[in-house]
């Protein structure tokens, strides 16, 4: 029992460790994410359990030797670490206050402080697992493409408690790499909250690799928006006010949708309509698609080799065009919608290099806000789970989006929001 107690508080601490000073090498990234991924948003919680299976292992004879004192030294020292973990995760309200702060003024009127969120409840981010509450109503799998394939339908959200009218509307976009992913899957903590505040909803399925070749992904986000400028307003939306989000790859796609407004390449059959959108909220996603060392060439030869295999299905020496056309930092413009860019400082899956650089060039040309929010200690899809971390980021997303809707409407009130939901009962998992 000792040595067993021993073993589990080393790989304990080892997960922590890898929260702090994440491996960057592959095949190392997953395991480095996975463990910073848990031990950065689930901290606290890491602590009880932890703390409760010590007491077991100790009542199981754990401290009848030495390996079992070196556990649980190993374990006070973990201890210590997730603390400061969780600490950080707190101090995410801080850094994104501080992002807003540099875009706030009189024609851009973000909050001057955060929100205090209305969906993430205490009890919420201490379960974590985010579930929607039975207040919030959802409209499941419409086909936005009317051709039946079962990759191009959508979900819509909306408050069931005040039913919206021209509500402002965010579309979201899961990532998984281009090749995995469902709708159903991501982005819930804000599309909660984004509800909760009187947003309609949306989130999207599109085609997926190595069945799909690029640019079938952004041509179905397109399809997408195209849709719900038509038709939103049969759901209480306004399709004059529509944001994108999206995490990962969903954050290359919902940021290379906001730059590509118009572009027939993108919007074959549908080269008319519109699918410009009014603000875009990018989760550590891919900015660069190319093989150069500020692009994909930081991430090792893995992600080139992967795209040119699996999603381009083409090499980029044979057609470097086609990789700079589906890299969001080659398609920056002056006119631009408001940007507000989220990453981790410990992101091991997209390195949050790529992040500053295509917020540095962005900000060189738009005439439009960019918000940039890089958060210490943060690995990749910080915002999966109902974390404190999350909540900040939910909360900011929110207040910058406000912003954005009060910046469209300067000669009159801003779209109507309906009332924080009231309701706090629980339904099903998002």
């Amino acid at each position: 029992m000792p040595y067993a107690f021993l073993i589990v508080t080393l790989v304990g601490a080892l997960g922590v460790a890898l929260a702090y000073r994440p491996i960057r090498r592959e095949p190392f990234t997953i395991v480095s994410f996975v463990s910073g991924w848990v031990a950065g948003e689930l901290a606290f919680q890491n602590i009880i359990w932890q703390m409760i299976a010590t007491a077991i292992f100790i009542w199981l004879g754990a401290l009848h030797g030495w390996p079992g004192w070196l556990g649980l030294a190993v374990a006070v020292v973990a201890w210590v670490g997730l603390l400061g973990l969780g600490i950080s995760g707190r101090r995410a309200a801080a850094v994104t206050a501080a992002a807003l702060s540099e875009v706030r003024s009189d024609a851009y009127p973000v909050p001057t402080e955060p929100t205090a969120p209305t969906w993430g409840r205490w009890w919420r981010v201490t379960r974590a697992v985010p579930f929607r509450s039975r207040a919030i109503h959802t409209t499941r799998n419409i086909d936005y493409w009317g051709d039946g394939i079962r990759r191009h339908r959508l979900d819509v959200y909306h408050s069931r408690l005040a039913p919206p009218e021209k509500a402002p509307v965010m579309v979201y976009i899961h990532g998984g790499a281009w090749i995995i992913g469902e709708k159903r899957e991501q982005g819930k903590p804000m599309m909660y909250e984004l509800v909760a505040r009187g947003w309609v909803c949306i989130a999207i399925n599109y085609r997926l690799s190595p069945k799909a070749t690029w640019p079938d992904h952004i041509v179905d986000a397109k399809r997408a928006v195209a849709w719900v400028k038509e038709h939103i307003a049969e759901y209480g939306g306004d399709p004059s006010f529509v944001a994108v989000s999206g995490g990962s790859a969903g954050g290359h796609l919902c940021a290379l949708l906001a730059l590509s407004a118009g572009d027939p390449a993108f919007q074959p059959g549908f080269e008319g309509a519109d699918t410009a959108v009014q603000a875009c909220v990018p989760f550590y996603g891919v900015m660069d698609m190319t093989g150069s060392p500020e692009g994909s060439g930081r991430f090792g030869p893995g992600l080139l080799e992967m795209l040119e295999r699996t999603v381009m299905k083409t090499k980029e020496s044979e057609h470097p065009e086609l990789f700079r056309q589906a890299s969001p930092t080659f398609r920056v413009r002056p006119d631009a919608p408001p940007f507000f860019v989220l990453h981790g400082a410990n992101d091991t899956l997209v390195p949050v290099e790529t992040a500053r650089t295509f917020v540095e060039r962005l900000r060189s040309v738009s005439r439009e806000p960019v918000a940039y929010a890089e958060l210490p200690l943060a690995q990749h899809a910080f915002d999966v789970l109902a974390s404190l971390r999350c909540q900040a980021t939910t909360s900011a997303v929110a207040d910058f989006l406000q912003g954005a809707l009060m910046a469209a409407t300067p000669d009159g009130d801003p779209i109507a929001t309906a009332a924080p939901i009231a309701s706090d009962v629980e339904s099903e998992t998002g």
